[in-house]
């Protein structure tokens, strides 16, 4: 289930360091996905026991705030995602989850047994047919939704991202996602990296129009949520 394991991170929780936990299955296949291959191939990489990772995790007792959780996406390993939860809540650690939204229940469980006190979903597109090509498959668009709902509920601290891939995203998506987040506690408009992209069609460099893009998406953006930021190196 875990494959992969940075054992200090000061950039995948703002504010925290953590260690992040990186999972090898995703029901999302997403063109511009920077882990495919954890995903396609995960012979390819050792699978992580709960021992060695609870031997890392007291070594660094005191230094680390938490651990992150992401892939892949977690919650495709329901009932395991939660066992390793409560394994990390009673070394008294944080918890954050990324998550493209997608099982909704079992989001919900982990936050109702306060196993989690972060959350980060992303909203990859506009909520209708196009999420279809930003997955890279079809998908339950209801699930999104209701995810979407449950952090808009405050019931953890939450942030939504939206990776900026061009010919994905433009200002009349942004405007759109926004409408559906609109009041969220955060927006985290990330630069896209196609260096690693899974399809080869969004390995291209970006142009120079791109910098100045990501800045209006980002006063886009603020008419529905004030505290949007931009998050990555353009």
């Amino acid at each position: 289930m875990i494959r992969a394991l940075i054992e200090t991170s000061l950039v995948d929780w703002d504010g925290k360091i953590s260690m992040v936990l990186f999972v090898d299955k995703c029901n999302f296949m997403c063109p511009f996905c920077q882990n495919w291959e954890l995903i396609l191939h995960p012979e390819k990489f050792p699978v992580i026991q709960w021992k060695e990772i609870a031997g890392v995790l007291q070594r660094k007792k005191g230094w680390i705030d938490g651990v992150v959780l992401t892939g892949g996406e977690p919650f495709v390993y329901t009932k395991e995602i939660r066992e390793l939860a409560e394994n990390i809540k009673k070394l008294n650690l944080g918890l954050k989850v990324d998550t493209n939204g997608a099982y909704p229940e079992a989001l919900k469980e982990l936050i109702d047994k306060k196993l989690l006190d972060y959350v980060a979903l992303d909203v990859k597109a506009p909520i209708d047919e196009r999420y279809y090509s930003a997955a890279g498959k079809k998908i339950n668009l209801e699930n999104v939704r209701e995810s979407i709902r449950l952090l808009l509920g405050n019931v953890v601290d939450y942030e939504f991202r939206t990776t900026c891939v061009p010919g994905i995203i433009d200002e009349g998506a942004i405007d759109e996602i926004g409408q559906a987040i609109k009041g969220a506690r955060k927006w985290v408009l990330q630069v896209f990296v196609p260096n690693n992209a899974y399809k080869e069609e969004y390995r291209k460099e970006l142009d120079l129009s791109y910098a100045p893009l990501l800045k209006k998406f980002r006063v886009c953006a603020q008419k529905y949520v004030s505290n949007t930021i931009l998050r990555g190196k353009v």
